[in-house]
């Protein structure tokens, strides 16, 4: 017998195995390999309101966990402010347009920014206002610029607790913005109703979010904080000064596409704007920057992220880093101006990877310098390489032959008295390799992660992020 076969075989044994659980319809979709692979498609939700309003408690309820921060303190910054987020099996993407750090003399200009970047890049939009203090100056600016868009207004009167305080929300009629929809985003009173007509104003397609590219010349986006070289480098692979090059931090601010032959093969390289410490504390162009930078990952195919090699490694690096795999692109990480840094420099970036970058062990990596060129030729290959896993499938054979052998050899812990077991896995997309997983129980995140290392020892997958999500099934006829 082969070892496709045998691969077969136990394809065959484990999907057997699997009719004695309870599986739903979408279970049997994934099963049966019609599950549409993920894309950058989904409906867009713009949350906007002056700061300290609860828009963070708003997207807490909304994504169902806690992953903006809350604190009693306008303007607290966010590292993140892009959410995936589900309500009656559709799935929709937030985006938290707030936090910015307000003054007296920018005040008008950036309730402006905010407005106008909600109409313009969202297919809906959710004004939330403070019902216990009424309409602010600032509240109204808004309303008047959101009156004008063209996407639909959902108004959210937070913070109402009570059946008592319901008549403040009901003044925010006469705002001409339709119903306004009492919620406490802090205890969780009517964000179901909210979360309906959130749901029921969305489109089914979003009319402002690319899908994933497909065809063509792959497409590179350049990323990392401001002054890494990421110019540089497009200027010393397209073997002319096409970008402006200064020693003044955030020269960039508009991404630049660029086709640039490379080892006999075109390619397209966005050069984008230097991430800021925080997309909340930038303000005007700089806000306008992040956002596009943003959008040239979810646009591009592979995130090619530069770190300054003489400079130690810092939070904005990680954080870049962490955009492109939230993203869900392949990675290569450019360490440049390696020319300039001696033997104990290049020692100590190297322990900095190694721990710091415990999690993304599996980029891949190229030293070079964008000034001089040494080693850019380099970049071809790891770039072919991540975007070939960036596109891997496994057979489902190839890959229940594999998750026998592995749960053979390294059981998942028992807990509790009981022992959970993998009954049966499959691929169900690539462009990130997207993995489903059947299980009799819940597998702990330490095992989770355990099979990804050992999918990335048998398979490859250098350079590109895998996601694995886990459906617990129970029995056929067994209570819950």
């Amino acid at each position: 017998m082969t070892n496709n076969e045998e691969a077969n075989l136990e394809e065959r044994v484990m999907r057997a195995g699997l009719d004695a659980y309870e599986l739903s319809a979408e279970d049997l979709e994934v099963l049966e390999g019609k599950e549409a692979a993920r894309e950058a498609g989904f409906p867009v939700l713009a949350i906007i309101g002056r700061p300290n309003v609860g828009k963070s408690s708003i997207i807490n309820r909304i994504v169902g966990r806690r992953v903006a921060v809350v604190q009693d303190e306008p303007g607290v910054t966010r590292d993140r402010v892009y959410y995936e987020a589900e309500w009656n099996d559709k799935r929709f993407t937030v985006v938290d347009t707030g936090g910015w750090e307000n003054n007296a003399r920018g005040i008008d200009e950036s309730v402006a920014n905010q407005a106008e970047i909600a109409m313009h890049s969202a297919d809906a939009i959710l004004l939330v206002l403070d019902a216990t203090v009424g309409v602010t100056n600032t509240d109204e600016a808004l309303v008047k610029i959101v009156r004008r868009a063209n996407v639909p207004v959902i108004v959210a009167a937070n913070k109402v607790d009570s059946e008592a305080q319901e008549a403040d929300a009901a003044y925010l009629w006469s705002l001409g913005l339709g119903e306004p929809h009492p919620v406490s985003a802090l205890h969780g009173r009517g964000s179901g109703e909210l979360l309906d007509v959130i749901v029921k104003a969305l489109p089914e397609k979003s009319a402002v979010a690319s899908a994933r590219p497909q065809g063509g010349p792959r497409r590179i986006a350049l990323v990392g904080r401001p002054n890494v070289g990421k110019s540089s480098l497009l200027n010393q692979l397209a073997g002319e000064n096409r970008v402006v090059v200064d020693n003044l931090a955030g020269t960039t601010r508009d991404p630049v596409d660029e086709v640039i032959e490379l080892d006999g093969k075109p390619w397209v390289f966005v050069d984008t704007a230097g991430i800021r410490r925080r997309v909340h504390q930038t303000t005007g162009a700089d806000y306008y920057s992040s956002l596009r930078t943003r959008g040239a990952i979810e646009n591009a195919e592979l995130g090619l992220v530069l770190i300054d090699a003489t400079e130690p490694l810092s939070e904005q690096d990680i954080r870049v880093m962490q955009q492109v795999i939230d993203a869900g692109r392949a990675l290569v990480i450019v360490c440049n101006k390696w020319d300039e840094v001696d033997e104990e420099r290049r020692l100590q970036l190297e322990d900095e990877l190694d721990v710091e970058l415990v999690q993304m062990q599996w980029a891949q990596r190229v030293n070079l310098s964008a000034k001089t060129g040494w080693h850019t030729n380099r970049l071809t290959r790891a770039m072919e390489t991540a975007l070939d896993s960036w596109d891997q499938r496994i057979t489902t054979g190839k890959l229940n032959a594999f998750l026998g052998e592995t749960v053979a050899a390294h059981p998942h812990p028992v807990r509790g008295g009981k022992q959970p077991r993998i009954l049966f896995g499959t691929q169900v997309s690539n462009r990130p390799p997207r993995f489903v997983l059947f299980a009799s129980g819940f597998l702990e995140h330490g095992y989770r992660r355990f099979l990804e290392n050992r999918l990335r020892e048998e398979f490859g997958f250098e350079g590109s992020p895998i996601e694995i999500s886990v459906r617990v099934r129970e029995r056929r006829g067994k209570k819950s």
